[in-house]
């Protein structure tokens, strides 16, 4: 089955030849490599570009192990290259397999990294760098920080529903409902069932994700960690922070004083789980203050799926599965994401108050800006109001959705409001 990744691909399409390495990367296993050593390497095969003029190094595979020394890559790309009068594509697969290697001519001097070779190989003018990477080395961070402005990142994410429903075709809301149950890692597709589908979802966490972390980073406290990512996965659509987070760890497990976590220590845990691309943090801002808050914020998990098969598939709370996936959505279509904060003065308990009203999400991208409310049902006249009364307290003009989980065509209300399906909004990026 070929899963088409048109947005990713299309990237990489516009990128070739400017001079940078083009990086690639995403939670492990979302389907980077497939993007560029499939697609990638049958569009320019289609194009008229010679295969042996593509040179692939797989850093995992056994026959290519000693391109892991960033030298002996280096070497052998110029070996293949330089004095050649053709256009060559390098594609360097599985780069956090790279070792770092004694500086040859000053052992005592910085070690030698790919970071290195890589810039050095961006410098000849008859080769064109690709890289893909899983979140062991290639996190966004690092590769901001050692390019220093040389490279192009193309951040590649789970299947959005969208692609996920041209694999899969037929009924589109089974597919959602399938779709909203086990996500859209590329490799679900592929199980043959249920069972096996939870069963692999459930894996990523234990033997590739946590390990990952773990290893990287030198995680004292896994049994922390591992509590983090529960609650963090309980909890998608909720404000919270990392002293709720540290304090709800504590008070359940009865900890002694020297035993307790420190908020610093789950902030510290909390930041490694979203460098890892498998939560992103979404904040809060004031509409009319113009600025942001420092706490609590909200945290979406990476996929749908592997939220669930983290806390067994037992919590399918829809209203919150359907906000995730909403995030999510505006996220693969490149849009910074806010939760927005207005004001009103109301009447309560007969006093004059000043009460915040959240709408879910602010996406903004190239100078468009969308308010949206993720909600599964308005059955009635005071869920109607309590939903679309903040976008009266905005007092602009950009565009205002109501994504629904139970209507199936678009309309619009008397004050303007699409109201809209999620399946209607999620195959349909022309609306944002």
């Amino acid at each position: 089955m070929e899963i088409k990744r048109d947005r990713y691909l299309n990237q990489l399409i516009g990128f070739a030849w400017n001079g940078q390495v083009k990086v690639v990367t995403g939670i492990r296993r979302c389907g980077k490599s497939y993007l560029l050593r499939t697609l990638y390497k049958k569009h320019l095969l289609s194009s008229g570009v010679a295969e042996d003029r593509i040179i692939s190094v797989e850093l995992d595979l056994a026959r290519d192990i000693r391109y892991r020394n960033p030298l002996e890559l280096a070497a052998y790309v110029r070996g293949r290259t330089e004095g050649s009068n053709e256009k060559f594509y390098l594609f360097v697969d599985e780069i956090q397999m790279s070792d770092e290697v004694p500086n040859p001519y000053n052992e005592a001097g910085k070690a030698v990294t790919f970071y290195d070779a890589l810039n050095d190989l961006r410098s000849l003018p008859n080769l064109d760098v690709y890289v893909t990477g899983s979140n062991s080395r290639m996190l966004s961070s690092d590769v901001l920080t050692e390019f220093r402005g040389r490279s192009d990142e193309v951040r590649v994410h789970p299947l959005s529903f969208a692609e996920y429903y041209a694999a899969v075709g037929g009924d589109k809301s089974g597919a959602f409902d399938n779709y909203a149950f086990f996500g859209g890692m590329p490799l679900v597709l592929s199980r043959p069932d249920d069972e096996a589908r939870m069963t692999y979802l459930k894996s990523l966490f234990s033997e590739v994700y946590l390990k990952d972390i773990v290893e990287r980073k030198r995680i004292a406290r896994e049994d922390v960690l591992s509590d983090i990512l529960d609650l963090l996965c309980s909890s998608v659509g909720s404000l919270t922070n990392p002293t709720n987070v540290s304090n709800a760890i504590n008070s359940v497990k009865k900890l002694k004083r020297q035993e307790r976590v420190s908020s610093n220590t789950v902030r510290a845990y909390m930041g490694y789980l979203e460098d890892a691309f498998l939560f992103s943090e979404c904040k809060r801002y004031d509409v009319k203050g113009k600025s942001y808050f420092d706490y609590p914020n909200k945290y979406y998990c990476e996929d749908i799926g592997l939220r669930n098969a983290r806390i067994g598939f037992r919590q399918q709370e829809p209203t919150h599965i359907l906000e995730n996936i909403v995030y999510n959505e505006l996220v693969i279509r490149r849009a910074g994401v806010d939760i927005g904060v207005v004001y009103s003065n109301e009447r309560k308990d007969g006093k004059l108050k000043h009460i915040a009203r959240e709408i879910d999400f602010i996406a903004s991208k190239g100078g468009k800006k969308v308010y949206i409310q993720s909600v599964y049902a308005m059955e009635n006249d005071s869920k109607i109001e309590a939903e679309t009364r903040p976008f009266g307290l905005i007092g602009d003009s950009f565009p205002k959705i109501v994504v629904r989980h139970d209507i199936r065509k678009r309309w619009y209300d008397e004050n303007g409001v699409l109201n809209i399906g999620v399946v209607d909004f999620l195959l349909d990026d022309s609306l944002f």
